[in-house]
């Protein structure tokens, strides 16, 4: 797109990124399944590679032409440029093989033996093992923020951080982390160096969050979910305001090939040029559903953005414009009542992931959040009575019948 003329992320996301005359003037992308690409002449070649491995910049506005499917390719290049289009803030993404693969290949581009990842609880299981037990064998440490004390922890580990890393929303109690807090924390702790905040963004982004906005310097998505929206693909990405960052975790991404292939990259780019109406869609619902649910006397607690109170809907007012379709609900009866909720359920299916077209729902504690310790458990409030839902976006007033049977189930 003209940069003199920007469009909306709404707009952009459709088409930036793909030209219909390098595709002999189709009107959405093809797919390039093709491994290894031709250069036109030998210094061309040379030159590519000097760039490819760093020997080289590339000069401003240069092109030099792709090399091989493991480093870059027509199709994760066209959906990189429609993902950063759509973040705010954003000058440069990356498309990778799933959501684990963007935040491993990440943290291994950014962190170094002997270095510290200061992290927030609670945050998705899958990352939890990631960080306590797959990084301390390169020995990098990973240390929990206690109480969000942001302040101590710098204090305490410094002079070792490579990485700030949180969720916000978290997985899966929704507590919010005031993004522009932690940076100026960071910023007055660390003054001598710079350390990357990395966030997850793929509850509420790029549609309902901006953390690039607010201090943030790489933004995380599993794809899987949101960006691609119809429980068919398996994917991760990220985004970032500095191009030499994400410059070089995609020099890690080549040698790991931990880069999508084309057929997955042109699913996302699809699903992007529906993101607004699905998400929009999704949040209506579930604010719906939200009284529903906090009506209902099964359930002890709601947790959704739009019923936070105090300093958390200070940070989600100052961060985010809408709640978003994940809630999760508290039954009273704890896992035994959980177990009935869920077995009741008819048109809400049971399952781990998030951000479909369909509604799902799961039980953390015994699913996704299974392999963290008693004490993660606990200090990130995964209850035994809690469970996750991701809303659709079914008719809500089927989802509404649907999920008073089911909570009538759960009283026993």
């Amino acid at each position: 797109m003209d940069p003199r003329h920007p469009f909306h992320p709404q707009t952009s996301s459709v088409s930036e990124g793909f030209d219909p005359r390098l595709s002999v003037m189709a009107v959405r992308p093809p797919i390039y399944p093709v491994s290894t690409y031709a250069f036109a002449t030998a210094e061309q070649a040379a030159h590519a590679f000097e760039v490819a491995l760093g020997k080289l910049p590339a000069r401003p506005g240069e092109d030099v032409g792709l090399i091989y499917s493991r480093l870059n390719h027509p199709n994760a290049e066209m959906f990189e440029d429609a993902l950063r289009a759509a973040e705010k803030g954003a000058k440069a993404a990356a498309a990778f093989t799933s959501g684990m693969s963007a935040i491993a290949t990440t943290l291994l581009s950014l962190a170094r033996p002997g270095q510290v990842v200061l992290y927030q609880r609670p945050v998705y299981g899958g990352t939890d093992h990631f960080l306590r037990h797959m990084l301390p064998e390169w020995q990098v440490e990973a240390v929990p923020v206690e109480g969000g004390d942001w302040a101590a922890a710098l204090a305490r580990h410094g002079d070792r951080v490579a990485v700030v890393y949180v969720e916000t929303p978290a997985n899966p109690t929704l507590q919010m982390i005031d993004l522009q807090a932690v940076a100026a924390e960071v910023r007055r702790r660390v003054p001598g160096r710079r350390v990357p905040i990395v966030v997850d963004n793929t509850f509420l982004g790029p549609v309902f969050q901006s953390p690039l906005r607010h201090g943030a310097d790489v933004c995380l998505y599993s794809a899987t979910k949101f960006l691609g929206g119809h429980s068919d693909v398996l994917a991760g990405a990220l985004t970032s305001s500095d191009p030499e960052l994400v410059g070089r975790i995609k020099a890690t991404r080549a040698f790991l090939g931990t880069i999508c292939e084309p057929f997955t990259a042109w699913m996302l780019q699809r699903s992007m040029a529906t993101l607004w109406l699905r998400m929009v869609k999704q949040s209506k619902n579930a604010t719906r559903l939200v009284d529903v649910l906090k009506a209902h006397p099964a359930v002890a607690v709601v947790h959704h953005p739009s019923l936070l109170t105090g300093d958390q809907a200070r940070i989600y007012q100052q961060q985010c414009t809408a709640p978003g379709s994940i809630v999760s609900l508290e039954l009273h009866g704890g896992r035994a009542a959980a177990f009935r909720f869920l077995n009741a359920l008819q048109l809400v299916r049971l399952a781990v992931s998030l951000g479909g077209v369909e509604s799902l729902a799961c039980h953390p504690r015994t699913t996704t959040a299974s392999e963290m310790s008693e004490e993660d458990l606990k200090a990130g409030g995964v209850t035994e009575g809690l469970v996750r839902l991701s809303i659709g976006v079914e008719w809500w007033r089927d989802l509404a019948a649907d999920l008073r049977r089911a909570l009538d189930a759960a009283r026993g």
